[in-house]
């Protein structure tokens, strides 16, 4: 009869070190989360800032798991200093392409960075970071429908958006 092998070892949880690496590591790409999400460089930075402490200092996830609890936490803060709501009557937020030619990529984050700021944390949430729709209801605090119905109106616009300024090249 063979015996059932016990690991002695903890179970291998991420470290500060291992949180703060992939902060270094990914730098880039969170704060670009952090600034779709925000439309704003200093609210940007500073859920970078809040992410990185809230992890390293936050409850203890698997190691495997750090990049993605990493990314958790700027949608966290970024909920948290936007307070996003549905059928908020917001003007959409302005972003001009600081004056250069843009490039697709940049047509298509103007685009985001133009959407009412809970459709924009619904495209971001739910099309760029793959959440599901119940996962983006209880980070925003809503309902599923909201979250269905915002993401319908965030697609439309950008696909419009997107459109109109390639075809105006």
């Amino acid at each position: 009869m063979s015996e059932a092998k016990h690991s002695t070892n903890p179970a291998p949880y991420a470290s500060s070190d291992d949180f703060r690496r992939v902060f270094h590591e990914e730098t880039d790409s969170l704060y670009r989360l952090a600034f779709l999400l925000t439309a704003d460089h200093e609210k940007a930075k500073q859920c970078l800032v809040s992410g990185l402490e809230d992890s390293v200092n936050g409850s203890p996830v698997f190691k495997d798991w750090a990049r993605s609890w990493a990314r958790r936490t700027i949608i966290q803060n970024a909920v948290r200093v936007i307070n996003p709501h549905p059928m908020e009557e917001h003007a959409p937020s302005s972003f001009d392409g600081g004056g250069t030619t843009l490039a697709v990529e940049r047509v298509e984050t103007a685009a985001v960075l133009r959407l009412d700021p809970f459709e924009r944390f619904v495209y971001v949430m739910s099309v760029l970071e793959r959440y599901s729709d119940l996962d983006c209801s209880v980070l925003l605090g809503c309902a599923r429908r909201d979250v269905i119905a915002a993401r319908i109106r965030a697609l439309q616009q950008i696909e419009m958006q997107s459109t109109f300024t390639l075809s105006a090249r």
